[in-house]
């Protein structure tokens, strides 16, 4: 698996029906299909990068109206996944990073992007669950590195009018760890 592809949608039914669609459509791997918060629903898929853009594309032309936010990661950053499901935790935090969005799918991508950007270990990926539909990631590193690794995850959900807020703090203090992992 060498790509990522999400559907954010505005219906409960549309994404069940979407995560139907993509397994027919293509050989795809479905890693996460679910509700999330404000009563939107979310399917993220993996494949080789064709397979994963047919996928998102056959949901792109029959459910549109239903559409918030898609997108078609190849060559994921392997920090991704572990920040998905809360694994990675870095022995020491530095400087901290904040991004902030209102779709699951913008930050993703500006996640993914600020990871490749600068030497910072993505630390946490939250997804809309209680936090009204928004999602946010933290990282960490030194403070040239993440500052970096912001301002481009930043640019990269800008693009797309999702950015809600982001943040470096430098020097952070190590109690903010525990409160995140």
């Amino acid at each position: 698996m060498n790509a990522i592809g999400l559907v954010e949608l505005s219906s409960i039914a549309a994404g069940m029906q979407s995560a139907d669609m993509m397994l027919k459509t293509s050989s795809i791997d479905l890693i996460l299909s679910r509700t999330i918060c404000s009563g939107k629903y979310m399917v993220l898929i993996g494949g080789d990068v064709a397979s994963v853009q047919a996928a998102i594309a056959v949901v792109i032309e029959d459910l549109d109206e239903a559409i918030i936010d898609t997108f078609v990661l190849p060559n994921v950053h392997p920090d991704i996944f572990p920040a998905l499901s809360g694994t990675n935790s870095p022995p020491e935090l530095e400087a901290l990073g904040i991004l902030e969005s209102f779709s699951v799918a913008s930050l993703i991508e500006g996640a993914d992007e600020a990871c490749k950007a600068a030497d910072v270990q993505l630390i946490e990926i939250r997804l809309a669950m209680a936090l009204g539909g928004k999602a946010f990631c933290t990282l960490t590193g030194d403070v040239a590195a993440v500052t970096s690794a912001i301002a481009t995850g930043a640019n990269k959900i800008g693009e797309k009018g999702m950015l809600v807020n982001r943040v470096v703090i430098p020097n952070a203090r190590p109690e903010l760890l525990n409160e995140m992992v």
